[in-house]
């Protein structure tokens, strides 16, 4: 039975409550000034249109082959553009590519270049472009994490695990116009994957003349709607329209300046005195008093993403699947999310978030709870892991997290019910963003907050992760059933088929608990007023392609 909040819990979670400031706010335009400090004859009609946001974290890789984090994606997804890009609805349209046939069978498709698109630095962008980036991706010298979004191409996945050369991948450019991609399988959501990160160019001589070309400004080159002009790291990234691409005169922006804060209250505030014009994420205190006031420049977005904790199933007790699912089974999730995200997040008990096609409606409501609250259970699966294990309690463990003090109040929240339902001690521990993901993948931790957010709108975009060895399972989880479900989902083109070889899989996964799921995100930002064309895509952060400042 689900037991009330302890009043510890309660006075560790009111101290979030507390808000600094006032909620509204608009931009003030100050009048522009030459070097000597006197006001200049430029005007606000005349002034460049400057979009200034945070990135919460140092981009780890601005290579579209290398990069992995939400805070690399939301550089490169307006520095470059893939074959297909996605409009503000979420339909999918012409990127690079002008046109593209399929084949009967679905498993060739051929794709035709646009006339007059040029990179940053006025080289055509050629299909040969999109051949070698894809190639560069998947070569195992290159050890991108991402490299596993190509082993739909055919000869794709034995290329990357050096089991065959780069001559049997699926791709080639058959002219500087014309691509043909041929696939392992037929790959239902495989136009959707062409507008993600991992299928963008790269321009081929930039590579080859300077492997290092995407980790300064100045030797930075793209061929998305804005360019890389000024990085200075740990500290701010400046982009400018980029004059070569071909829809510019879509392009209301003339500079976008993000400063790079991983301290969320500190991004609120320069947004309070108008020296931000968006912020994402917002601390979570904040977040539920706009909610609660309706403020007109609080947006809630929809977020295709999922919140949960990663557990290290090589580390004792927690190879039990029974002492992992008593750690869930006492969780309050609807505590943490009015009471700590106050982002209107949904409590997760599954893996899939909200938003997915299924067969007939979504794909999460037909999942439903996969697993339940329960205290009674949870002592009792605890007791009975810990003696399968040989021991009688669990040792103290660290649980890390990301700096952040939205992570911080959900790590102290989870603490603290864990101390109270389950008599189970811990430590806290914040680490940059970076450091985790490293130490995620060395299988240097014991429990750590992660999150997932989805690469394309399509179930397996969750599900593929914890296949046996696979490059973000950094639970190191192995479940032959589940492989072979998510195998089945990945080889038909029966949508009835592969829905229910997903749903089937996530009740393994639930009911075998390698990771923790808590909630599933929404996306809560705010947006001055003069500032218009932001949207939303549901997996992506706010894009600013088409935005404009009044």
């Amino acid at each position: 039975m689900k037991k009330k909040l302890g009043s510890t819990l309660i006075l560790i979670l009111s101290t979030f409550f507390v808000l600094s400031g006032c909620f509204g706010g608009g931009t003030t335009k100050e009048p522009a000034s030459n070097d000597s400090g006197k006001p200049s004859d430029e005007t606000e009609e005349t002034a460049p249109k400057v979009l200034r946001l945070n990135n919460s974290s140092e981009p780890g890789s601005l290579h579209p082959g290398t990069a992995q984090g939400t805070h690399d994606s939301w550089i490169l997804e307006h520095a470059f553009e893939g074959l297909t890009k996605k409009t503000p609805e979420g339909e999918i349209i012409q990127g690079m590519a002008e046109e593209w046939e399929t084949s009967e069978d679905g498993l060739t498709w051929t794709f035709h270049l646009r006339d007059g698109i040029h990179w940053s630095n006025g080289d055509p962008v050629t299909a040969t472009d999109f051949e070698y980036a894809w190639k560069y991706a998947l070569n195992p010298e290159s050890a991108s994490t991402y490299a596993y979004q190509l082993y739909y191409l055919e000869g794709g996945q034995e290329f990357n695990e050096g089991k065959a050369g780069e001559d049997g991948v699926g791709v080639t450019a058959t002219d500087e116009k014309t691509l043909e991609v041929k696939l392992a399988q037929p790959t239902p959501y495989f136009l959707d994957l062409t507008s993600f990160y991992t299928y963008y160019p790269i321009n081929q001589k930039v590579q080859e003349d300077n492997p290092e070309w995407y980790q300064e400004a100045d030797t930075y080159v793209s061929n998305g709607a804005f360019k890389l002009t000024e990085w200075k790291h740990k500290e701010s990234i400046k982009l400018a329209k980029n004059e070569h691409y071909y829809e510019q005169d879509k392009i209301n922006l003339d500079e976008v300046h993000f400063v790079i804060i991983d301290d969320e209250n500190t991004a609120w505030q320069m947004y309070q005195a108008g020296e931000l014009d968006l912020v994402y994420p917002l601390p979570q205190d904040v977040q539920g008093q706009l909610m609660a006031n309706n403020d007109p420049e609080f947006v809630a977005g929809p977020d295709l993403s999922v919140y949960y904790y990663n557990i290290n199933n090589n580390v004792k007790p927690f190879n039990n699947p029974k002492v992992r699912k008593a750690l869930s089974m006492a969780i309050e999730r609807q505590t943490i999310v009015d009471h700590v995200a106050q982002g209107g997040q949904p409590p997760a008990y599954s893996v899939v978030p909200p938003g997915i096609p299924d067969v007939n409606g979504d794909y999460q409501e037909n999942t439903g709870k996969l697993f339940e609250e329960n205290l009674d259970e949870a002592k009792k699966l605890l007791e009975e892991g810990l003696a399968e294990e040989g021991m009688d309690q669990i040792p103290n463990f660290t649980l890390t997290y990301n700096t952040s003090e939205g992570h911080k109040a959900i790590a102290e929240a989870v603490q603290e019910m864990w101390r109270k339902n389950l008599g189970i001690e811990m430590t806290l521990e914040n680490v940059e963003f970076q450091v985790k993901l490293d130490r995620e993948k060395a299988g240097d931790y014991t429990i750590s907050r992660a999150g997932w957010v989805g690469d394309y709108v399509d179930p397996m975009t969750f599900m593929d992760l914890w296949v046996t060895d696979g490059p973000y399972n950094d639970a190191d989880w192995s479940n032959a059933e589940y492989d072979k479900l998510v195998q089945t989902a990945k080889t038909t083109m029966d949508q009835e088929v592969r829905m229910k070889a997903m749903h089937d899989a996530e009740k393994i996964l639930m009911d075998e608990m390698p990771i923790l799921p808590i909630y599933f995100y929404t996306k809560p930002f705010t947006v001055k007023p003069n500032v218009t064309g932001i949207y939303t895509p549901i997996n992506r952060y706010p894009q600013f392609i088409y935005a404009d400042i009044e």
